[in-house]
């Protein structure tokens, strides 16, 4: 699990480090230039470094102490370095004033003008994560002059130019491949549009961790295990019982792969019985695609929630009357988990009372998980989408408290709310989860992961994840533009490894 921090909380965390751990900045300040000085040498260990040139742009403040530290390291390691000062010298921190003193010892060209030549390595360490204002004049310069140049680019900590808190563009900001952060990601790396200014993002432990929070923990975090990390541990002597029975309503009329991708994305999950309530023609396609499906018919819904432990209802199933009867049933004479999607979520947007008697379920303490794409919360919140998207992470959890349940927000940035957490689970911006199916696979994962016990929040979460690492690894295979929500279903089967 890793903590996804505010440039506050970053703030804090420093200061706790330095003055409660007694860390001194300075040795905080040396790491961090370590850190990406490693990372440089393995990109460039093809090449000698006294053929690779480095412009380095400084800012006055920390990070800009950070990038004169580089400057002398690689100077060390043989790299031929320029460094820009971009600020006013006179209002310099204390950490950069001391790392310019010792910068003064070397034989390194330091100037204040945007330079003539062309660059192997271009990195940014302007402005940090305390900047919350629009760029302008000679920043603005730098940033435009950085981007329209060649060169392989990297950020030390954020791109200059990003809000932290938000991912905002503060009207320009320079995008590099790579981003070199330092102890916590920050919100600005993986909200959009700031995670496509960032490049790839790599996180550095340079001595601020969890301890130098003093036990005020960030409200938002994301999970860094793999696949089968993130699945629940099989007892060797369980049976299919033992891993849950999962009963879903799915499909409609000649309408049968949602619930087939739904169905076996629970299986490969780990669940131990699916069935399946579904329109009577779609039998037997149903039990082709999938024959490990247990098939019923809608009216056999009142033995199947006897018989279930988890509930799934919408995926492909439609928006008739009858539907919403059906809907109002299972939240009537049911108090098992229940798992809203699609068509589902669309009823409820529908039926005021239908919400009304989710709020009362969901206050009860009983299991609840929504995941709408930003269409499906717009309706069903009477939000505009716009607001809802630039609101987030905040109103993924506001809407999850409003309504009493977890609610997966889905949208190329996915963040799964509660009443007490916001958390980032999809963050890769991968194109190839947007395809037809794709909800459906989360949704049979976090009802696989609901049946074999884990709670609300951990399912909707974890599944999630697992969601964004599959179709990493589907699109790793078939390519972003060739990847299908069966592919993703597909990637689910994992060693231990993976």
């Amino acid at each position: 699990m890793k903590y996804i921090v505010t440039a506050d909380e970053m703030r804090k965390c420093d200061q706790n480090t330095t003055e409660f751990l007694k860390i001194p900045a300075m040795v905080l300040m040396e790491r961090a230039a370590l850190s990406v000085l490693k990372h440089i040498k393995e990109r460039f260990s093809h090449k000698e470094p006294s053929d690779v040139s480095a412009l380095i742009f400084c800012g006055v403040g920390n990070n800009g102490g950070d990038g004169l530290a580089l400057a002398r390291l690689m100077a060390d390691a043989g790299y031929l370095v320029e460094v820009c000062i971009l600020g006013d010298k006179t209002r310099s921190s204390s950490g950069w004033k001391n790392q310019y003193d010792i910068l003064q010892h070397y034989n390194i060209k330091i100037g204040s003008n945007l330079p003539e030549g062309e660059y192997t390595i271009l990195i940014d360490a302007l402005l940090g994560v305390g900047i919350s204002r629009d760029i302008s004049g000679a920043f603005e310069q730098a940033i435009h002059w950085f981007n329209s140049h060649q060169g392989y680019k990297l950020a030390i900590d954020i791109p200059s130019g990003i809000h932290t808190d938000t991912g905002a563009i503060l009207h320009c900001a320079v995008k590099v491949d790579t981003t070199v952060t330092f102890g916590f990601l920050k919100r600005g790396l993986i909200l959009a549009p700031g995670c496509v200014h960032a490049g790839r993002v790599i996180c550095e432990d340079i001595g601020i961790r969890e301890k130098s929070f003093l036990g005020k923990k960030p409200g938002m975090f994301t999970y860094d295990e793999t696949i089968s990390q993130l699945l629940p541990q099989r007892d060797p002597l369980g049976n299919k019982g033992t891993f849950g029975k999962v009963l879903m309503i799915a499909g409609s009329d000649k309408m049968v792969g949602a619930a087939a991708l739904c169905a076996k994305a629970c299986y490969r999950t780990g669940a131990g019985m699916v069935k399946v309530l579904s329109h009577p023609d779609n039998r037997m396609p149903l039990t082709a695609l999938v024959p490990e499906v247990l098939p019923g018919t809608l009216e056999e819904l009142k033995d199947g929630l006897a018989w279930a432990d988890v509930i799934v209802f919408g995926p492909g199933c439609g928006q008739s009357q009858e539907m919403r009867e059906y809907l109002c049933y299972c939240l009537k004479c049911s108090d098992l988990p229940l798992i809203i999607d699609a068509d589902g979520i669309n009823i409820l947007s529908a039926q005021e009372d239908l919400i009304e008697l989710l709020k009362q379920q969901g206050e009860k303490g009983r299991t609840l998980i929504l995941t709408p794409h930003m269409g499906e919360l717009s309706r069903l919140t009477g939000t505009k989408m716009a607001a809802l998207k630039n609101a987030m992470p905040g109103a993924a959890k506001y809407w999850a408290t409003q309504l009493k349940c977890t609610l997966v927000a889905k949208d190329a940035i996915t963040f799964t709310g509660n009443e007490h957490y916001s958390i980032c689970t999809s963050f890769c911006c991968n194109s190839g989860l947007a395809t037809a199916g794709s909800g459906d696979v989360l949704t049979g994962i976090i009802a696989g992961l609901t049946a074999q016990g884990l709670s609300g929040f951990e399912a909707a979460s974890k599944g999630v994840a697992i969601h964004a690492l599959a179709g990493a690894q589907a699109c790793e295979r078939c390519g972003v533009h060739g990847c299908m929500a069966s592919d993703i279903v597909e990637a689910l089967c994992v060693n231990e490894q993976m």
